[in-house]
Parts: C-alpha cells; sequence; structure tokens
C-alpha cells in the first residue's frame, strides 16, 4: 500500500511541477491555488509512504517520479523538444526508479 500510496504522491508533484507553468510566478489566482494544493497532497502522500519504506528510497523514487513525469508530460502537453538523448536519460531516470523498488 506504500508503493501505491508513493507513486500517487509522485503522480502530484507532476502535476505541481507543470502547474508552476500555469501560475506565472505565482501571479495567476487558480493555477497558484491549485499548484499549491498539489504540493502540500504531494508531500503530505510521500511522508505517509515513509512511515513504512526507507526515506532515502522513497524520496528518490517520490522524486524521480516527479522528474521523469514533468519532462514527459513538458513533452507532450507543452511541445517541449524530445530529442533522443533527453529521451535515452528518461529511460535510465525510469530504470532507476525500478531499480530502487525492487531492491527496497
Amino acid at each position: 500500500m506504500a508503493w501505491l500510496i508513493l507513486v500517487i504522491a509522485g503522480i502530484f508533484e507532476v502535476a505541481w511541477a507543470i502547474g508552476l507553468k500555469f501560475t506565472e510566478g505565482f501571479t495567476r489566482l487558480w493555477p497558484s491555488v491549485l499548484t499549491l494544493g498539489a504540493i502540500a497532497i504531494s508531500m503530505f502522500l510521500l511522508s505517509i509512504a515513509a512511515r513504512s519504506l526507507p526515506i532515502g528510497t522513497a524520496y528518490a523514487v517520490w522524486v524521480g517520479i516527479g522528474a521523469a513525469g514533468a519532462a514527459i508530460a513538458g513533452i507532450l502537453l507543452l511541445g517541449e523538444p524530445a530529442h533522443p538523448a533527453r529521451l535515452f536519460f528518461l529511460a535510465l531516470l525510469l530504470v532507476a526508479i525500478v531499480g530502487l523498488k525492487l531492491t527496497a
């Protein structure tokens, strides 16, 4: 159950990372409110998952999901470049996340 909570926390991390783009420096009210809400939910869920998972593993997986997810969302939703090298390193990041899960 902790791993599921951690994945959901990672998804909220992706949401707030992408949400930052739409806040325009926290000058737009509703995107800012939603982004701050996603940050709070993400951190809260991380804290719950960390009760039963090693904190180093939980934090690394959480950050990895957020980083990979934000990069992928940027490519798919915001038209960011998808160079082969970028995709290769995203794949390495995903392999690292799975490796941490398998060794925890």
